[in-house]
């Protein structure tokens, strides 16, 4: 029996563009979230299509998580779901926001924000408290993931470096200084990179 067809929230790229596109960390979410979040603008297609479809944008959360001055890392193993970044390390956690928990049409910023915390507690668990806040748009359209994918950067500041991996897909998790980061940067996916290029600003 086949699987259902995953369906993920996207907004069309037009509209990406009206509200001021761009390369790399944009600092003004607030510029763009009421848009990109209001119920009129996003909607669903299925993955498949979504994936080889540059006219539309997929919202992806990219939570970024940190303690003190170290932010959590970790490898995207065999079982990734984008195998275009299978082996690469990452610092952002997050994925596709799909209608299978809301049935909706569309998402308003309370429903994405629900969906936020539901696709980062199915990769990790963070054991202590946190706070969550959105601090960046992600964009990169020179390469054929980023194409189709926007980023909401979210910063979790957690108050002691507590969490474990849930997902097959991740791989060597440990929190790592700036410094141990930067040696790492070849291996990074591309938002990963942007990210770290910004980290004081993110982190600030």
């Amino acid at each position: 029996m086949s699987q259902p067809e995953e369906n993920v929230l996207v907004v069309r790229r037009s509209l990406f563009d009206e509200l001021g596109s761009f390369h790399g960390l944009n600092f003004e979410p607030e510029k763009y979230l009421p848009a990109l979040l209001s119920r009129g603008n996003n909607f669903f297609l299925p993955r498949a299509q979504a994936e080889n479809d540059p006219t539309h944008k997929q919202i992806i959360p990219y939570a970024i998580i940190a303690h003190g001055d170290t932010v959590l890392h970790y490898v995207r193993g065999k079982k990734a779901g984008e195998q275009r970044l299978v082996a690469k390390g990452s610092i952002g956690i997050g994925g596709h926001m799909n209608d299978s928990d809301e049935s909706l049409f569309a998402w308003d910023e309370a429903a994405y924000r629900a969906g936020v915390e539901r696709e980062v507690n199915e990769e990790i668990t963070i054991e202590t408290p946190f706070e969550d806040r959105i601090v960046a748009l992600l964009n990169d359209d020179t390469t054929e993931v980023g194409r189709v994918h926007l980023g909401i950067v979210h910063l979790f500041r957690l108050a002691e470096p507590k969490v474990a991996k849930r997902e097959a897909m991740i791989t060597n998790v440990a929190f790592l200084t700036r410094d141990e980061l930067k040696a790492r940067r070849d291996n990074l996916e591309t938002w990963s990179q942007l990210c770290l290029d910004s980290l004081d600003r993110l982190l600030s």
